[in-house]
């Protein structure tokens, strides 16, 4: 039996029913990548709530719990300001809610960058926390030694190559990355290093495609693109980004539904009944018994 729970769908409340162990494990996800071919591409997307993670995990082979949380969930510029408990509990939320997708959470800015302890001891904290199997480091070659120290202590790493938004102050922007040969170059080098290091999969992100599919010809691991390439092992988009809760996304972002104009339809539709007293009716209220 599963060590994680279910919520129970027919519930508000938490009832853990215990399900039948089918989640993914990292090496069933490096081993996707046979020869340099990944025959049945990666199916990864984020999520930050239990109910969130029950939605998507059927469909997905990983849920990254991204530290693109400052923006989706809490309205922050960027995700300089994400913490390791904020990571770590929204982690854990995303545990619960799934049984079949392996969950990767993001280490925030300044959890990792200062040594290899650090790195360990940050690591550590958000997968004893949560329940995680995996971390999600940005960076490349100067990254690399710190992967290879987490994958030797039994924390498995994804890497991030390219365009990475914790370095949004150094790069001036989100604009993408590749462009010039010595850019495009380092893309690479950065993506052989995390792959010698031993990273299980890596992100590649905002990279001009040709890089992208050079960068994934040059790796053994899978690789997974936004706004990169369809020739990647793998693609991620932000969850509530595909969906259309936000007026303004990345050039790269497919919208599939506009949730946004459903919710606020509903919401308009709520608030009219309850001005004119439509809501609630007898079927919403409880009457004497007879």
């Amino acid at each position: 039996m599963s060590t994680t729970f279910k919520l129970d769908t027919a519930t508000s409340r938490a009832h853990p029913t215990p399900q039948p162990m089918r989640r993914l494990t990292v090496p069933a996800i490096r081993e996707r990548k046979h020869g340099g071919v990944t025959e049945e591409p990666i199916v990864m997307l984020t999520a930050y709530t239990a109910r969130q993670a029950q939605l998507l995990d059927a469909h997905c082979d990983i849920l990254l719990v991204g530290d693109s949380l400052a923006q989706v969930i809490y309205g922050l510029d960027s995700t300089v300001p994400v913490t390791l408990e904020m990571m770590a509990n929204h982690a854990a939320a995303v545990v619960r809610g799934s049984y079949h997708s392996l969950v990767v959470v993001d280490m925030p800015f300044g959890a990792y960058e200062a040594s290899k302890e650090q790195a360990f001891e940050s690591a550590a904290y958000l997968l004893k926390a949560s329940g995680a199997a995996a971390v999600k480091l940005e960076g490349g070659a100067a990254i690399a030694e710190t992967a290879a120290f987490l994958n030797q202590r039994g924390i498995p790493v994804m890497g991030h190559v390219g365009l990475t938004p914790q370095a949004v102050n150094v790069l001036g922007g989100y604009g993408a990355r590749g462009r010039s040969d010595a850019e495009a170059e380092k893309i690479v080098d950065d993506a052989k290093a995390l792959d010698k290091a031993g990273a299980f999969a890596l992100v590649i992100e905002g990279v001009v495609e040709p890089i992208a599919i050079e960068a994934t010809n040059a790796v053994s691991c899978p690789t997974i693109g936004i706004g990169a390439s369809a020739h990647c092992d793998g693609q991620v988009l932000v969850t509530d980004d595909m969906l259309g809760m936000f007026d303004r996304v990345p050039r790269f972002v497919k919208r599939y539904e506009n949730i946004a104009a459903i919710i606020e339809k509903t919401v308009a539709q709520y608030a009219e009944e309850v001005r004119n007293r439509r809501f609630p009716t007898e079927e919403q209220t409880y009457q004497p018994k007879d």
